[in-house]
């Protein structure tokens, strides 16, 4: 069954210490920054947040960062010219990270989704990013077993909702909402707009409500809710 809250706050009030979090994103496009300002409201820490990036200048995941709340980030690509957050707290050791490939990162977020218990690739064969783990020779060629993701929970933004979950993107939002949602207990979505059930047009769902929980209607202010 999903709700409909009428704030972030409210929507992700069974958060708590040492929750696996899945936040979308790229950069800033499409990053849940509502949600994230109420999770670091909770105080919740002991975190690992799952994400591209690990944050972009002082608000949004980066503030998340600097309240401390995060004990280990794995994303794709956590340094940019304004991830000074993040580099602060690595180099004084007060963060962990586990640097995964994007096409990888993006898979294995997948394969948690769809019940996989792993795959072979082979992205990193032969890097550092290859220790500790197994590999084999598949067609002449080097690959990685790499592991699903899984998460307690998934914050993630989308552009429009219906009352049953179900939910359309614009344009380069969509990036990791999608495979997110699939693959959290329960996942967390906002969004500018909840309009009536049947008024989506059925080809243009992305994520179909039955991976959605809580949907927050957070936009500008003629965004209002529909019917």
């Amino acid at each position: 069954m999903v709700t409909v809250e009428a704030h972030a706050d409210a929507a992700i009030r069974d958060a708590r210490d040492g929750m696996t979090i899945l936040i979308g994103g790229f950069g800033l496009a499409g990053q849940p920054r509502e949600l994230i300002d109420a999770l670091r409201r909770t105080g919740v820490g002991d975190l690992t947040v799952v994400s591209n990036n690990a944050g972009n200048g002082d608000t949004g995941l980066a503030a998340l960062l600097a309240a401390g709340q995060v004990r280990k980030v794995i994303c794709s690509f956590p340094r940019q010219l304004d991830s000074w957050v993040f580099d602060g707290l690595y180099r004084e050791g007060r963060i962990e990270l586990e640097l995964v490939p994007q096409g990888t990162l993006a898979e294995r977020i997948r394969a948690g989704g769809a019940g996989i218990g792993g795959f072979f690739t082979p992205t990193g064969a032969g890097t550092l990013l290859a220790d500790g783990k197994e590999t084999r020779v598949l067609d002449g060629r080097e690959h990685v077993l790499e592991l699903p993701i899984r998460g307690d929970l998934a914050l993630i933004a989308a552009h429009r909702a219906d009352r049953r979950g179900n939910l359309t993107y614009r344009k380069t939002a969509r990036n990791f909402g999608p495979m997110m949602a699939t693959a959290a207990t329960r996942t967390v979505v906002q969004v500018t707009e909840v309009i009536s059930d049947g008024f989506l047009n059925a080809e243009q769902v992305v994520t179909p409500g039955i991976y959605v929980d809580s949907v927050v209607i957070v936009g500008p202010a003629e965004a209002r809710e529909a019917g």
